[in-house]
């Protein structure tokens, strides 16, 4: 195995709004699985563009290129155009069909910049619409029923247009009383409280306990046992999933993160749900996890439980280091997540052909859209600047 390649385990952020001769260096030595894009990057259309060509300029395989692009607060892309409403604004409406064209509308934006990823649906459950956990305004429904509905709307219409999902945040972060940006937070729940909310919501995007109403045609499903739960669920899934850094005392009797634990991840996600995707960790630049961890154990802890791509999203040094720490690791943990990064690149779509003019058509959709969900007055109020609820905004 090239050493080469360990890098296609590594998502990494990028420091500014162009390639610096330094990061362009380490990049094309360590050959990153992929970028993920914030608000740093952004200054311009154009200028978003070129650095997205540029960063695939840089690679021998294509990379995954990613963004969070959920809608109000958390919307990079409002940076240079306008903010569409957040899950609660477009559940608060009672519109499926408006979630559906938000979906299809966010696939075309992020396509027409060259991104192939965009790290959302949310399908944590509102407990608590204020809770200060970073999840203010994220949330597709109170209920299971609420988010599977309205979370696998904009999920089908999304990847639709060519861009991949990623659900969030496994096993299910809506029960934190902190913010994982700045601690680790113990989420104690029974296996039983779980398994009726949070779970039961991952699980019908996984591929795994679907209903036979679901679909209209199901004969293809009945002449073939042990199809069920891909075909019943086709629409539901999702391609990658990101866990959370919480601890789950009802999964890890000591002190771990979901995030690095192998009985979240490959016990529970992988052999349980039967989830076959994508699996990535939330950026390992977090508090929940710099406060407790090494870069050197994070890294080893990330791989042994179970994930593909180890998201770092802010230090670069962290990066060079994490590179080294996985040319240290068991070939077999190696292979198996070389393996998951290489059969999700398999099915990205290519960029969507720029222009300034396109652009400006979207983003006159993207208003269109607020102004339906909100109405006049109160979509011409974005979301504050200041980030003072949680670094979740301002990244």
């Amino acid at each position: 195995m090239k050493s080469d390649s360990l890098g296609q385990l590594i998502l990494t952020g990028v420091p500014g709004k162009e390639l610096d001769a330094e990061t362009a260096a380490l990049f094309r030595r360590i050959q990153p699985g992929g970028f993920i894009l914030f608000g740093r990057n952004i200054e311009t259309a154009a200028q978003l563009r070129k650095l997205i060509d540029d960063l695939r300029d840089l690679c021998d395989a294509p990379p995954i290129i990613t963004v969070d692009q959920e809608g109000g607060r958390v919307s990079r892309l409002r940076l240079i155009g306008n903010e569409p409403p957040n899950a609660q604004e477009l559940r608060e409406k009672g519109d499926t069909e408006l979630i559906r064209r938000h979906g299809d509308i966010t696939g075309r934006v992020l396509r027409l910049f060259g991104f192939n990823l965009d790290l959302c649906p949310v399908l944590d459950i509102s407990f608590d619409d204020e809770a200060d956990n970073s999840l203010r305004g994220r949330c597709y429904g109170k209920t299971v029923e609420e988010v599977v509905r309205n979370a696998s709307a904009f999920n089908e219409a999304m990847r639709g247009q060519g861009i991949a999902s990623c659900g969030k945040h496994f096993p299910g972060y809506s029960a934190a009383t902190l913010d994982a940006h700045h601690d680790l937070p113990k989420i104690e729940r029974t296996r039983e409280q779980l398994d009726g909310e949070e779970l039961a919501v991952f699980r019908a995007f996984t591929g795994r306990g679907g209903s036979l109403r679901q679909l209209p045609d199901l004969g293809s499903v009945r002449d073939h046992p042990g199809t069920e739960a891909i075909e019943v669920n086709r629409l539901y899934l999702v391609d990658s999933m990101m866990i959370c850094h919480a601890w789950y005392p009802c999964f890890d009797a000591n002190k771990t993160p979901a995030s690095l634990s192998r009985r979240v991840i490959t016990e529970l996600l992988r052999e349980e749900f039967g989830f076959d995707g994508l699996i990535m960790t939330d950026d390992l630049d977090m508090g929940a996890i710099l406060n407790e961890f090494s870069t050197e154990e994070t890294i080893r802890l990330a791989l042994s439980a179970g994930n593909d791509l180890a998201m770092i999203c802010h230090r670069l040094p962290a990066v060079a280091e994490a590179h080294q720490v996985l040319g240290t690791l068991p070939k077999d943990q190696i292979d198996r997540a070389l393996s998951g990064v290489a059969r999700f690149k398999e099915r990205l779509a290519p960029p969507a052909k720029f222009s300034e003019e396109a652009f400006r058509a979207i983003d006159q959709e993207i208003w269109a859209l607020r102004v339906a969900a909100l109405g006049p007055e109160r979509a011409a109020v974005r979301s504050p600047e200041d980030g003072k609820r949680s670094p979740v905004e301002t990244y």
